[in-house]
């Protein structure tokens, strides 16, 4: 699990000669604008006592499980759309800056539970699963135990940055919530298992971001099963099944494509090259740090990672690409399951050298998203995909094709059609 925690520093009035007056230039360095912010927020919570109008939010910890935190978040100052504080569905395409700017104004009041208390919450426990219902923001009142300190923010590979915090004392909402009936309905059956739960509120145009925090909070599932849920845990969780779903339900039973298409996007330094072949259902992620990116800051020599299935699934961990495998697997889903064809997809990310942080998993299944939206690129032939890919890359393909398995499978393992 990659996590940095970033402690508090005096800024400096000049100007990084490395980043150029970019956010971020590795763990050492930061500009003035996420000192204003962090200024801003603290000292808009100088007292114990938050009224505000909530995303709304919620952070499961994983720390001590099954005694962990749970955390309802909830803006220090007002803003004008306080929902996309905490709403990674729409944040694709906002620069960096913007993005820590929302995580360090979101206060959260933890509290410690049990994560088997979800099948009996207490009342302020359902206050905070009721916000989660909701289709708009919640005015909330959160007590805080002492004033909330900003000690840096938390960075994650899973989750978006953590920022201000305190114990929480006492949690409740001071209005009535618009709830949506979808989610209200499938929390309410508490026969229904979780799979199944999220499958029909995905159908039902409910989002990623909010089936996490909805599982993450213990509110899907059979009853005697319901718990809460750490917030990375729920994020691939929810990648994962429904990925799977439609795989195994859906698009395992179409036809292939019939031509190679290579889609493209980028975004906060990860560039994304999806290659799709006209073969039965696979799918690798190859993923490459160049040498002074987030995760490779010392490195001298790019790093890579990589995991792959074939069309019988996973049956383990994707431990080398973690969540943005299934992050990306879902967007690959998504794109197949609405033009009702099959393939095998291999998928390259090269992630930059400038440094930026890392926002969390959604900018994965945002980018392949956006990629996936856009026309293909067309080729006859596997060669002339990797002929015209290979100048598009910035780490020669002869790298990326010793790395691939799926690869390697398509020019060295035969089939029956071969030989037809």
């Amino acid at each position: 699990m990659k996590n940095i925690q970033m402690g508090s520093m005096t800024p400096s009035p000049e100007v990084c000669v490395r980043c150029k007056g970019r956010l971020w230039c590795g763990p050492k360095c930061f500009i003035l604008e996420r000192y204003e912010t962090r200024q801003k927020t603290v000292l808009s919570i100088r007292k114990r006592d938050l009224q505000s109008e909530a995303p709304p939010g919620v952070f499961v910890g994983w720390t001590g499980y099954p005694k962990i935190s749970l955390s309802p978040m909830a803006p220090a100052f007002s803003t004008k759309d306080s929902w996309m504080t905490d709403d990674t569905d729409k944040w694709f395409g906002m620069p960096a800056e913007k993005i820590i700017g929302f995580r360090e104004s979101l206060v959260r009041g933890s509290m410690p539970v049990d994560v088997y208390k979800a099948r009996d919450p207490s009342y302020q426990i359902s206050e905070i699963q009721e916000t989660l219902m909701a289709k708009k923001p919640v005015d909330v009142e959160m007590k805080l135990k002492s004033v909330p300190t900003a000690r840096g923010l938390s960075f994650s590979d899973f989750h978006a940055p953590m920022g201000p915090s305190a114990d929480l004392s006492e949690f409740r909402m001071t209005e009535n919530p618009s709830i949506n009936p979808e989610i209200d309905y499938l929390v309410s059956d508490t026969d229904v298992k979780a799979k199944d739960a999220m499958v029909e509120l995905f159908d039902a145009e409910v989002g990623v971001n909010q089936l996490h925090k909805i599982l993450s909070a213990g509110m899907l599932g059979v009853k005697k099963n319901r718990k809460f849920v750490p917030t990375r845990w729920s994020i691939v969780s929810i990648d994962s099944n429904l990925s799977e779903h439609f795989i195994d339900e859906k698009i395992k039973y179409f036809t292939k494509i019939d031509d190679v298409r290579l889609f493209h996007s980028s975004y906060l330094e990860n560039y994304y090259y999806i290659l799709l072949l006209p073969r039965e259902w696979s799918y690798e992620l190859m993923e490459v740090w160049k040498p002074g990116a987030s995760w490779n800051i010392e490195g001298k020599e790019p790093t890579f990672m990589s995991d792959h299935e074939t069309y019988e699934g996973r049956h383990s961990y994707a431990e080398n690409t973690a969540g943005g495998y299934y992050a990306v697997r879902i967007a690959l889903a998504e794109y197949l399951n609405r033009v009702q064809r099959q393939a095998t997809a291999i998928v390259f990310r090269e992630i930059g050298d400038a440094g930026t942080p890392s926002l969390g998993v959604f900018k994965c299944r945002e980018t392949a998203r956006d990629a996936l939206k856009k026309i293909p690129l067309s080729f006859e032939t596997l060669d002339l995909a990797l002929e015209y890919l290979e100048t598009k890359l910035t780490i020669p393909l002869k790298y990326w094709v010793k790395q691939s398995t799926l690869l390697d499978n398509f020019y060295h393992q035969k089939r029956l059609t071969d030989f037809s």
